[in-house]
């Protein structure tokens, strides 16, 4: 089992940054594919950015947060981390952290293809 914990949200103001963090507990998660993914109110979950293990820690991101947030980890730490820049209001979700030991590249964006769920930390921007 991995444990997920979130930390970082909160309120800020349009054009702001924050940055989020995501400890992880259980397992070394060095090999896991870990991914950040955000949920708007009447909105469905959806994918933001994600890294993989190997192929030299490839990262992947939505095209809505491309150019503004970096994903990262720190495999000593066992923690994954977003930076997250230039902050719209449209940002303004709960953001997840996930994990798992067997995403392929084609799945890294779907919800559904992870196992390890954090609880979510509230990101709030307004205008």
């Amino acid at each position: 089992q991995v444990h997920l914990v979130e930390s970082g949200g909160g309120l800020v103001q349009a054009g702001g940054s924050l940055s989020l963090s995501c400890a992880a507990s259980g397992r070394t998660v060095s090999r896991y594919t870990m991914a950040w993914f955000r949920q708007a109110p009447g909105k469905e979950r959806e994918f933001v950015a994600a890294t993989k293990p190997s192929s030299g820690g490839a990262t992947y991101y939505a095209d809505s947060v491309k150019g503004r947030f970096a994903i990262s980890r720190d495999n000593a730490k066992n923690t994954l981390y977003l930076q997250m820049n230039s902050l719209k209001p449209d940002d303004t979700a709960v953001y997840y952290c996930a994990a798992d030991a067997s995403i392929i590249v084609s799945t890294v964006r779907q919800a559904n293809q992870y196992d390890y769920w954090g609880q979510g930390t509230q990101v709030t921007v307004s205008s």
